[in-house]
């Protein structure tokens, strides 16, 4: 049976291109950081999990929620497949019993918030929007699109960003949790405006801090899919 089971829908996802030295030590053992013509990046991903099983039951009150998280790109290398997977810094979501189950069981850096979320689609635009609140704050990330969805194209920065499936995390030193994400290839909408409100150093830490003053160098709108979550082992 699946850990768990929903629908990830309308991720917003702001890339900024970094220097690899300051994820190298978030890089979980037997991983390796993941480029892209050259670049490492780390992406803030804010969207909605809707319909949500844990274990294939709906927990009341955790079926629908948002989702906000910082997380960078890594490779690991068994026989001749290449897994191309994603690490989290920190992921944020306003339901406690999320937070408890992740990171208890898959080691993850889940912090529980207040959380909001605004969705405005047309027929010819799509504005979405997520907030969160962290020391009285709130912090922002929203998109305005067009309507229309896109395949992504081959080998492109947005296939590299968007189509990962596995999932990492560091233990400790010594220990790995991987766990594999399914889901089909994602479809995108194309991004006209975009905003970004985000107090990096109370949300992430020193380590990202530098991000308030860095310009993204891309930002995209995926429609999302049912996903599952399964297959966790220890490396």
């Amino acid at each position: 049976m699946s850990f768990l089971k929903a629908e990830w829908r309308k991720l917003v996802m702001i890339n900024y291109a970094v220097n690899p030295e300051i994820l190298k030590p978030y890089v979980p053992k037997g991983t390796s950081l993941d480029f892209y013509e050259g670049k490492c990046y780390v992406s803030v991903v804010g969207f909605m999990f809707l319909n949500t099983k844990l274990l294939g039951v709906k927990v009341p009150f955790h079926v629908n929620f948002e989702e906000v998280n910082l997380r960078f790109y890594v490779k690991r290398v068994e026989g001749n497949e290449v897994k191309r997977g994603v690490v989290f810094i920190k992921e944020i979501v306003p339901k406690p019993a999320i937070t408890f189950v992740a990171n208890t069981i898959y080691n993850e850096h889940y912090e529980t918030l207040s959380m909001k979320h605004d969705w405005n689609i047309s027929n010819t635009t799509i504005k979405v929007e997520y907030t969160w609140k962290k020391n009285k704050k709130w912090n922002t990330i929203a998109v305005e699109a067009s309507a229309e969805q896109k395949e992504i194209p081959l080998g492109s920065e947005i296939e590299f960003i968007a189509e990962h499936y596995w999932g990492y995390s560091k233990k400790n030193e010594k220990e790995t949790t991987e766990y594999e994400v399914k889901h089909p290839t994602w479809k995108y909408y194309t991004v006209n405006k975009s905003e970004l409100e985000l107090d990096f150093k109370a949300n992430y830490g020193e380590d990202f801090e530098f991000l308030k003053n860095e310009k993204p160098t891309s930002v995209f709108l995926l429609e999302g899919s049912e996903v599952s979550v399964e297959n966790k082992k220890k490396l």
